[in-house]
């Protein structure tokens, strides 16, 4: 009966405030589906990382015969042969070095010409004014200033690069733009809470007499509160569920349909349907609980029978 009871008063008090209770929905399917959609962006800039950071090298290039006339670190002229064997070899040594490999001028000239053969400035480039160097592979690629402090400013190295920092600058656009979608997110939960706070303030006056009779006939103030929590609760809950939705239809169109990124940025290691369903579990957990102790911080206030 008390079951049947409660149920009844849930119906009631969502018939009544149905245009607040949309909002409600509305507002929490936003700020979760901003949520998720930061945990899985965050989740993507972490797998794009340990995927390309895995391929990435050091590069130490060497000076050539038109470096000694430019640049200052190769005024001393072209890199010699017993200069490339004495960096070959101390590069051997190093115990975080996986793997080393040297690339000729004329294989970085054939290189070129197969990434920028179209362009203009390609048909004036000649073999001779590209760089030898030695790409590195290192078993840990966060310990890259091992070997620019090693070999930066030797006796025939032009300039040590790391390749991760070519990758870095679309990282942090990844992550600002994560940012950015947490502080919409912020934004619309405090929004999400307002409209809670404001309902169950409004459905607990509308019903001030109903709770007032409850509460002389002896009822709990847990019983009374409960029609209350219930109503936010079920409205967080199918906010939670349209976020949960809107997240796997993202998934769909942004990367395998539609907008097809996974077809046409094929470079790129997207994270896979596991990692979206594994967040929806915590998206309506939090649509479930969030309201639900909103309304009941809210009613120790308003619900003063």
């Amino acid at each position: 009966m008390r079951a049947q009871f409660v149920l009844s008063e849930i119906g009631v008090g969502l018939r009544r405030n149905l245009t607040m209770t949309f909002a409600v929905i509305v507002s929490v399917a936003l700020s979760l589906a901003l949520f998720g959609g930061a945990l899985l962006m965050r989740e993507q800039v972490s797998t794009m990382k340990d995927y390309w950071y895995d391929k990435v090298n050091v590069s130490i290039f060497l000076c050539n015969k038109a470096d000694a006339a430019t640049a200052a670190k190769c005024a001393k002229g072209a890199v010699t042969a017993q200069q490339k064997e004495q960096i070959e070899a101390d590069l051997r040594k190093m115990d975080i070095v996986e793997t080393v490999q040297h690339e000729s001028a004329d294989q970085a000239f054939k290189h070129y010409k197969e990434q920028y053969g179209d362009t203009a400035i390609a048909s004036v480039v000649t073999p001779d004014q590209m760089q030898e160097s030695f790409r590195v592979k290192l078993k840990d690629p966060e310990k890259y200033k091992v070997v620019a402090t090693a070999f930066a400013g030797r006796d025939g190295v032009e300039s040590v690069q790391d390749q991760r920092n070519i990758l870095q600058n679309l990282f942090d656009l990844m992550n600002g733009m994560n940012i950015a979608a947490l502080g919409v997110m912020g934004l619309m939960l405090v929004i999400a809470l307002m409209l809670i706070v404001n309902t169950v303030r409004v459905s607990a006056f509308s019903r001030r007499r109903e709770t007032g009779i409850m509460r002389l006939v002896g009822a709990s103030s847990f019983y009374i509160q409960m029609p209350f929590i219930m109503e936010a609760a079920f409205a967080g809950l199918l906010g939670g569920a349209v976020a949960c939705v809107l997240l796997l239809v993202g998934r769909y169109f942004l990367i395998d349909h539609g907008i097809a990124l996974a077809e046409k940025m094929q470079l790129v290691n997207f994270i896979g349907w596991d990692a979206v369903l594994a967040k929806l579990p915590l998206v309506i957990a939090i649509g479930l609980l969030m309201p639900a102790v909103a309304a009941f911080i809210a009613l120790r206030k308003y619900l003063k029978v």
